[in-house]
């Protein structure tokens, strides 16, 4: 059997006395992409952070391609060890360009130079293996947040890195993206690179997990070949009691209309055009479309952050303008923006 690429026993880590993991154990094989699973709160990024050297373990054995690491790593030192990290938090420079980032401290030089063409043309190497269409000369800025995801996967991907963590690399992708995303995958597992995979969407483990690694309150509860379990036995381990439903249907009669939004367009048709719709005490109402549809759009521009040309908007069946987000904030309207990190928990 080939030497375990990562194999971690007896990890315990505490923040100021409270415990984030006690007595953890995990291990990754060459070739497979192995799950790590949990509640929010489970320990899952503590215990990733701590095999990228971001956090440093308080007690336990941590080993990478069979050797014994005795001291403390740094995220330097991991990247050396040939590992890499995508962090669900975006953590790019917004101002640089993707070239930039990507090989941001690893850049191509000649004489003490930046030789920016050599550098565009390996990043474009990389972007078509993710079927990306973007010029590695664009501010990231000027990105949406599923492109700077990607973008995040390339960073990786140049690093030759054998130990690859993903965690919640799909949160902020379309469908194609997705797709994109697991082929690369399927490429990295036959190079004999292994994948530590962190996912809230379990429907995607069957398409690529091998194993699964199960924490709950910070502690280690098992370890499953995918192929030998089951969802249900997944969610069961993970919330430590039996659930007869996944998502329990509750029903709630429609209440008094709270929202109403007429004819609502922005500035030169730019995005949203003539859009409608009602809002009642109770229900949760969804919008669906494409990329490019207007989601966003619409509710930027309810929520004060973009500007409308023309519409109404009715709070409690009283007409209400709405000019910025501390107005809409002062109406009761809160908007939880698609890049949280970036812009803030309100627009």
């Amino acid at each position: 059997m080939a030497t375990d690429l990562v194999k971690v026993e007896h990890i315990s880590k505490s923040f100021s006395g409270v415990a984030a993991l006690d007595d953890v154990q995990f291990d990754l094989r060459p070739g497979e992409v192995h799950a790590l699973l949990g509640e929010n709160g489970a320990g899952k990024s503590t215990l990733m952070k701590i095999i990228s050297g971001v956090y440093t373990r308080d007690s336990g054995d941590f080993c990478v391609n069979g050797t014994k690491i005795t001291g403390d790593l740094t995220p330097h030192s991991a990247q050396t060890l040939g590992i890499g990290i995508i962090h669900q938090e975006l953590n790019l420079c917004p101002h640089l360009t993707v070239a930039e980032n990507i090989f941001l401290n690893r850049e191509f030089t000649v004489s003490g130079f930046l030789n920016e063409k050599k550098q565009n043309e390996a990043v474009k190497q990389y972007l078509e293996t993710l079927n990306l269409d973007i010029d590695p000369a664009t501010p990231v800025r000027n990105l949406p947040v599923s492109k700077q995801q990607m973008v995040e996967i390339c960073k990786t991907l140049s690093m030759n890195a054998r130990i690859i963590i993903m965690d919640e690399p799909t949160s902020a992708l379309t469908e194609k993206e997705i797709e994109d995303l697991f082929k690369v995958i399927a490429m990295l597992k036959a190079e004999g690179r292994g994948i530590i995979y962190i996912s809230h969407r379990l429907e995607e483990l069957s398409r690529i997990v091998d194993r699964v690694t199960i924490l709950r309150d910070g502690k280690y509860v098992k370890t499953l070949n995918f192929a030998e379990t089951n969802l249900p036995e997944i969610i069961s381990l993970m919330v430590g009691r039996t659930l007869t439903e996944k998502f329990p249907r509750i029903e709630v009669g429609q209440g008094e209309k709270v929202l109403e939004v007429k004819n609502l367009s922005s500035p030169h048709g730019v995005g949203v055009k003539k859009v409608s719709f009602n809002l009642y005490k109770g229900e949760i109402l969804a919008f669906a479309g494409l990329m490019g549809a207007g989601r966003t759009e619409v509710v930027r521009a309810i929520s004060g952050a973009d500007k409308m040309s023309e519409g109404e908007i009715f709070i409690d069946g009283k007409p209400v303008k709405i000019h910025a987000p501390s107005e809409a904030i002062a109406q009761g309207l809160f908007c939880a923006p698609e890049d949280r990190i970036r812009v803030g928990l309100c627009v």
